[in-house]
């Protein structure tokens, strides 16, 4: 029992001195800071038809659980799913199999590490929701338990699914990394599509959400007057928001087979652990070595020859970054699984037959996010493979070395995007054209500078779901590549930004060269 407590706090305090973590951390509070909007916000959060709640304890703490839990969910998995892998890398897996811990064991204490680490985010947000509350409520008094149990009931339940969820991908799809995440990214999409048709199917809902929405609904129609389905908005709604409506709401009164089925979806958290025990490795990983053909040694006696010199051929040097190019290209393309590249050119393909609109919005959002692991790691591999010290020692590696894994990573990304390039060229639609370069363009550069600024590319991964989950949903705010809104003031803006990364980019450049 103490060595299971005692992988459990240092994975935690591991995790947490992580200067990623704090600046997820960091990210996660921004966030956050919008879930309830101030009184003269120009956006909302819920908003059900033309009605709002009025800012007391129950909305708060309502409002702000559901959207941890949809939100923490959504970037949690991300944050979390490399613990084994650490473990590998860092060789701590091998002494932790050398002991009398059990495979159930240690992905349950993994398993822990992972919701606590989630835990810290949703406490601290907890926190900032009741300053928030004081800073903004409508005259009610303060009530304690109209924070604490929906963020007991809803939040705490699917952020330990989701810690547990983490845990088995990370062990059945072990060695298919980008499986992990586009297999997340659709079961993700289908758990928020999920909805019940009655009260007893909210039981189904992983996030806990879908209760609360039926509530608010259910109000707004008995005020209302009205038994139509009424039009409901979770995420972040731009505009009309001052001529809203508002109503009390005072909580949700949940039924025993809901609190029932809270816990049964921790018991499935424990299922899915201790089906990954089963087929876990152990950190007994085989790796198939090429066998090498030890040569004979021919025992004779060589007499010395004279060597002339001058017919030796002369060694030229050529410092030309088109060798450069061509040698990081290769890398990116040889990266990851060869029946990736199945699936790629299956989804370049579809962005040649179907429709532009079903194209643009969908298929190239997830077919760039297809490239995540291509990309993230542009700005750190180099000091992932201790190569940093020669790289910036070579010959101007700014302008080289630099630049051609700058230019390669784009070469690779409007190569994925030239069907589409090539449809809205055709159809005379430039702007559109415009647009998608500027977005793989937006792309490369925040990877590189996130890479710079976290020294790691964890963060970028996780801003990169949540941007293609907000993409696919079409969330106008985040449209980085002219999907719904493309007008020439939204071209000009995305322009701006990408110069102001590469000005960045190159400045933190220099400066680590320097060093």
């Amino acid at each position: 029992m103490k060595s299971f407590l005692t992988i459990i706090k240092l994975d935690y305090l591991q995790r947490t001195r992580n200067y990623n973590f704090l600046i997820t951390l960091c990210a996660s509070l921004a966030i956050a800071y919008t879930f309830v909007p101030e009184p003269n916000a120009n956006y909302s959060t819920i908003r059900i038809s033309d009605y709002i709640g009025f800012y007391n304890s129950a909305w708060f703490g309502y409002v702000t659980a559901i959207m941890s839990s949809i939100f923490l969910s959504l970037i949690g998995f991300y944050l979390v799913n490399s613990g084994v892998k650490n473990d590998i890398e860092t060789k701590v897996g091998q002494m932790i199999a050398s002991t009398q811990t059990t495979n159930f064991a240690y992905l349950i204490s993994k398993t822990i590490g992972n919701f606590l680490l989630l835990l810290t985010i949703v406490c601290i947000i907890f926190i900032m929701s009741i300053v928030l509350f004081f800073l903004y409520n409508d005259g009610y008094p303060f009530q304690i338990v109209d924070f604490i149990k929906p963020y007991l009931i809803i939040t705490v339940p699917a952020m330990f699914f989701v810690a547990s969820l983490a845990v088995f991908f990370e062990v059945i799809l072990a060695k298919y990394q980008v499986l992990q995440n586009v297999v997340f990214f659709f079961l993700f999409c289908a758990l928020i599509a999920f909805t019940p048709k009655n009260k007893d199917e909210f039981a189904f809902d992983a996030f806990g959400s879908k209760i609360v929405m039926y509530q608010l609904e259910d109000t707004v129609r008995t005020l209302t007057n009205t038994d139509k389905t009424t039009s409901m908005s979770i995420g972040y709604v731009l505009g009309n928001t001052k001529k809203a409506n508002k109503f009390e709401f005072n909580g949700v009164q949940f039924s025993s087979l809901f609190l029932i089925s809270r816990f049964f979806w921790i018991l499935i958290s424990f299922g899915l652990v201790f089906l990954s025990s089963k087929v876990f490795h152990r950190f007994s990983i085989n790796k198939k070595v090429k066998s090498i053909k030890k040569l004979k040694i021919i025992d004779s006696k060589i007499g010395f020859k004279e060597i002339n010199l001058s017919t030796l051929i002369e060694a030229k040097t050529n410092y030309s970054i088109f060798s450069l190019i061509k040698t990081e290209f290769l890398l990116l393309v040889r990266k990851g699984k060869k029946w990736l590249w199945f699936v790629n050119i299956s989804g370049m393909i579809l962005l040649g037959f179907l429709s532009l609109e079903m194209a643009h919005k969908i298929v190239l959002p997830i077919l760039w996010f297809l490239q995540v692991h291509r990309i993230s790691d542009i700005a750190t591999k180099e000091k992932s493979y201790n190569m940093h010290l020669f790289a910036s020692s070579s010959y101007k590696p700014i302008q080289r070395i630099f630049a051609s894994k700058i230019i390669a990573s784009l070469l690779l990304m409007f190569i994925i995007s030239l069907p589409l390039i090539l449809k809205y060229s055709i159809n005379f639609e430039i702007l559109n054209a415009g647009f998608i370069v500027l977005g793989f363009v937006f792309l490369t550069f925040s990877s590189i500078l996130l890479g710079q600024i976290t020294k790691g590319k964890k963060l970028f991964e996780v801003t990169f779901f949540l941007v293609t989950y907000a993409n696919i949903n079409e969330i106008p705010f985040f449209d980085y590549f002219g999907a719904i809104k493309n007008d020439l003031g939204n071209i000009y803006t995305i322009l701006i930004i990408i110069l102001l990364l590469l000005g960045t980019t190159i400045f933190l450049k220099r400066k680590s060269v320097q060093k």
